[in-house]
Parts: C-alpha cells; structure tokens; sequence
C-alpha cells in the first residue's frame, strides 16, 4: 500500500488536532526559544538602522578627530585617556594645509553641560529646558554635515567671526521654548547672556535607541563660543574626504594628527580618531554580542522543546502500536510510518515556530506603540530562519521515534492492547 506525502500529513496533523493541549504543552519550549530570539533580532535590527541612519546624517565621506574615544557630547572618559592632551583648533589648518585628500575641515566646540560647577540652562518667559547639548561651530560645519531646517539659517561666516549671539535649536529644544513654533528671530537667555534663534533645525533622522542627541542641540557660531567658555577646550574636529579618497584621508589625517603631536613611531595614538563604518562596526560587535545570548537562550529553550517532542513522540508510538500494526498489515512500508512520525514531529514543532513568531511580531509591535523612541524592525530572515529552526528542530527529535515505529513487528504489534 503506497501512501502519498498529502495523505501522511494529513493523518500528522489529525493526530497533532486530536491531543491538542497536550501537542501545545509539548511546544512550549519551542514558542519560548522562537519568540525569543525572533523579537531580540527584531529589536537590534531596528537600533542598528537608526544608528545607520544617524551617522548617514552625519556624512559617509567625515572623518571624526576627538581627544578621547565614546560619544563626544558627554564627559564619561576611559580612565587611562583622561590625561591625553587636549586637541587644539588650529590643528584644522594644518590638517587642511597638509591633508591633500580632504576636501574640507570644520571644527566644534562641545561646551559641557556644567561648566564652573554651574549647570547650562536655556529660557524665555514661562519655559525653561536644561535638557541641552550646546556646541559652537565653524560656519562651513553647514556643507561638512548637512541639516534641514524646519525655519531660518546656518550663520553666515561674518557672524562667526565677530561672535554674534545668535543660535539655532534643535527640534525638541525649540518645541520645549515655543510650543507655538515660530521660535525664530526671538530672542532667549543661556547661561546669563542673550541670543537670537536664527534657525531651527528639522527633526534629526535616526539615533541611538531611537534618541537622537542632535534634536536638544544648541548651536552657537565656534567664536562665540570661544569667547563666552574660554575655559573650555573640548574641540572635535570633522575633515571632510575627497569623493572617493576617505581611506587615504583617513591615513594622511592620522599621519599629520601624530607629526604634530610628536608620537613616536610604534607608539599608540593619544586621540581618537574615526569614520561612520568604523563606528557602525563597533555597534555591530557589541550587538552580535547581545545575539549571542540571545541565541544561547532560545537553544535553551530549543533544547528542552525538542526533548519535550521525543518524549511525547516515544509515547504516541506506544499508544498507537495497534494502529501501527494494523497500517503494516495492509501493506505500508517502513518509509511511510517514518514519514508519517517525520512529518507530525515536524508539524508540532513547525506550529510551536509559527506561534513563537506570531508572539515576537506582537511584542515587537507593542514595544514600537509603547516605546515610539526605541526602534522596531521584524526581519524577513528572521521570519524564515525561526521557522526553518522549528521544523529542524522536530526532525532532529523526531527521528528515534518515527524509526523506532517503523521496526516494530507487525504481528505483536497486533497483539498489543
């Protein structure tokens, strides 16, 4: 008697429908290793396309010189860098002097946010925000890194040079100020001086975490900004390649930062010094790190689902010896009571998969209505790769049992009650 692959599943199927609490206690760890490792891949997909789009923002073709590694907007340096010395603004001239390959070279000063044990605020009559990130920038910072601009302007270079109090705000620094909009040409206090808002940028694209720093930014002209913090010496200075030349600017800017720092040869690099990729490469290690553990939790769960399917596998056989026998007797071969075992193994663990990524894709779209800041993006691999697990993960469990099936003899099989 030949059995045709629809008729096997068919009566998998059947038998998975006839025990179904049993068949869903079975799966269970199944569904806890594919959602798990299905909304984790969901979760770092998301930050790793807002960190992408982010330093896109920033310009591919940037190279970034700062004294110390991590985020130069915020003061939390590695202890054996906290000596390093400082980068001086006019290493700019020189690197646009010397550096053949770099198309342009701008400069900011990050001021931090307490400056003389004295923490930097920004106001207008009934409002107040000190959730800032103030800076003072070249005039040319406007082509290095481009912004959009929901009103207003760049400042021009003459306001640079005679260090005019003038700003421009980031989105949420201007929503905070004027609820109303229309933030530019009035005027608001910072730090005990007086500025008027020439411009407010457009809401930043991408982000850390779905944040985006650029969006409490303050931005002053860099002149200003030497002459109102003279203390401050937290410079980050942005050379902008050639199209097509960053590797070699990256190298002729790496040069020239240790000729006129007097490093010599062999010896580290006492400043920082980076690209967008190189950062987003970074990002990448720490996050495979995270899918590591990910992964070793779902197998966890993988493992103990699998175990779980053998077990109630080995029993099914024993519960359906009569049947077995009887399907022997009119002529089915070992190949169809294995394929018929196969395939139920693999429908119980391919259902757990499907559950598993149903509940991911739920979770993952309830953290992006909840958390709208932290980014959310279910992968098409993902998807597949959970589902293709689930079912691996049956085969491989399911094969003692479906073979163990196919050996019994069909005369005492007969026999069994």
């Amino acid at each position: 008697m030949n059995i045709s692959p629809g008729e096997n599943m068919q009566m998998a199927m059947g038998a998975v429908w006839a025990h179904r609490f049993r068949s869903l206690l079975t799966i269970l760890g199944i569904v806890i290793g594919i959602t798990t490792v299905v909304t984790v891949a969901s979760l770092l997909t998301g930050l790793r396309q807002g960190v992408v789009t982010f330093f896109q923002e920033l310009g591919p073709d940037n190279i970034f010189l700062f004294r110390t590694s991590g985020d130069p907007s915020q003061d939390n340096r590695i202890p054996k860098e906290a000596k390093r010395r400082p980068i001086k603004p006019e290493y700019a001239d020189d690197i646009r002097r010397w550096c053949h390959s770099v198309a342009d070279v701008g400069m900011d000063l990050l001021i931090p946010p307490v400056v003389d044990s004295k923490p930097i605020t920004v106001r207008v009559p009934g409002y107040e925000s000190e959730t800032i990130n103030v800076a003072g920038r070249s005039s040319n910072m406007v082509e290095i890194t481009p912004r959009d601009f929901d009103s207003g302007r760049f400042f021009t270079p003459d306001e640079d040079q005679r260090a005019a109090h003038v700003v421009i705000l980031g989105s949420s620094v201007a929503e905070a100020l004027f609820p109303t909009g229309h933030g530019v040409g009035r005027t608001l206090m910072m730090d005990g001086a007086e500025y008027t808002v020439i411009g407010v940028y457009a809401k930043a694209k991408g982000g850390f975490f779905g944040e985006n720093g650029m969006d409490n930014s303050v931005d002053m002209p860099l002149h200003t900004a030497q002459s109102r913090y003279p203390q401050v010496d937290r410079y980050m200075i942005t050379a902008k390649a050639k199209p097509g030349l960053r590797q070699d600017a990256f190298e002729e800017v790496e040069g020239v930062m240790r000729r006129l720092r007097h490093l010599p040869t062999g010896a580290a690099d006492d400043f920082s010094i980076s690209t967008p990729d190189q950062i987003i490469q970074q990002f990448d290690k720490i996050t495979g790190l995270i899918g590591l553990v990910a992964i070793a939790i779902s197998a966890l769960g993988l493992l103990v689902g699998g175990i779980g399917v053998m077990n109630i596998m080995l029993v099914s056989v024993t519960e359906r010896t009569r049947e077995i026998g009887v399907r022997k007797a009119l002529g089915a071969r070992k190949r169809d009571i294995i394929g018929q075992f196969l395939v139920e193994a693999m429908s119980l663990t391919g259902a757990g998969g499907v559950l598993g990524i149903v509940i991911a894709v739920l979770i993952t779209m309830l953290v992006g209505a909840l958390v709208p800041a932290l980014p959310s993006s279910v992968p098409a691999w993902a998807l597949i790769a959970g589902f293709t697990t689930s079912v691996a993960v049956g085969v491989f469990f399911g094969v003692w049992p479906a073979v163990k099936a196919a050996k019994l003899d069909p005369v005492e099989a007969l026999r069994y009650e």
